[in-house]
């Protein structure tokens, strides 16, 4: 089975127009869709981890924040399509050392998002860092593709070595329910910010791997990233991150997550909880 390959680059999906004031338009295609590749791809919607990085660089660029991104909470309102929608940033509060932000997306007639932001300057101070990465070398893993008759549209736009495979359909033990592997976007630029909040969501939800077969669907409702050191050329320059996502709960209707992501030499960048709605069985198309 063979797919068309992507249409926007990653530059172009981040890209964001100025309007009036500090709103900014950013224009959203299929190409980043969350359905499965065996599906068209206007069945899903634009994925979250995409709309969380417009989220930080339309506060950042709208607001002129100079300070790096500290902590994101995105609340995702509602599915939104794929055309046209406005980000439109509010400076809270700013301050020498901390500034706090919010923005909120939407097309007419339809929230999509509302999103906080705090950015920081770091300081000298005490260290304590207990956070370790996966100890599997790069050079043991091999190039992995995720299935694609699971993998979701914008899985194109990223490279993935799993650590032990992907485990979907119960892969993982519920004494260590955590997928591990190596990513980083297609045209190896060097990790920077907005690619960290891109591929801190660019993996099927690790509920996945804990839950029999065939993967039960959901939508992200809560996002939550908190950034432990700022992200610069250096940190990656071939834009490779180490990712550890581990399925905290699935009760209820609702799955709870947690990720983390760390430089190649081990350094930890920072930590993601995403809380989603689980939903009935996919039907097949045409079913």
């Amino acid at each position: 089975m063979t797919f068309p390959m992507p249409v926007q680059s990653l530059d172009q999906a981040l890209f964001l127009a100025a309007s009036e004031g500090p709103t900014r338009i950013a224009d959203l295609t299929s190409d980043f869709s969350n359905a499965p590749l065996a599906w068209p791809a206007d069945k899903g919607a634009p994925f979250g981890g995409l709309m969380a990085a417009l989220a930080v660089r339309a506060m950042r660029e709208g607001l002129d924040i100079q300070p790096p991104l500290m902590t994101l909470t995105v609340q995702y309102l509602a599915a939104a399509r794929f055309a046209p929608i406005t980000f439109s940033p509010t400076l809270d509060r700013g301050g020498r050392s901390v500034a706090y932000a919010s923005v909120r997306a939407g097309q007419p007639g339809r929230p999509a998002l509302t999103a906080l932001g705090t950015f920081g300057t770091l300081g000298h101070g005490p260290e304590v860092r207990p956070l370790s990465p996966s100890p599997t070398p790069f050079e043991d893993l091999d190039p992995t593709p995720v299935d694609p008759q699971l993998a979701p549209w914008f899985t194109r736009y990223i490279e993935h070595r799993f650590d032990g495979g992907p485990k979907i359909g119960g892969g993982s033990p519920l004494s260590d329910p955590t997928l591990r592997l190596w990513m980083r976007t297609i045209d190896h630029r060097p990790l920077d910010e907005l690619s960290l909040c891109f591929l801190l969501d660019g993996i099927f939800p690790s509920y996945m791997t804990v839950l029999p077969a065939p993967p039960v669907p959901s939508a992200s409702v809560d996002l939550r990233y908190d950034l432990i050191e700022p992200v610069t050329p250096d940190t990656s320059p071939e834009g490779w991150a180490i990712f550890q996502f581990r399925t905290r709960d699935v009760s209820g209707g609702w799955a709870l997550d947690d990720g983390m992501a760390f430089a190649t030499d081990g350094r930890p960048l920072a930590l993601a909880r995403q809380r989603r709605k689980l939903f009935g069985p996919r039907r097949t198309p045409g079913a």
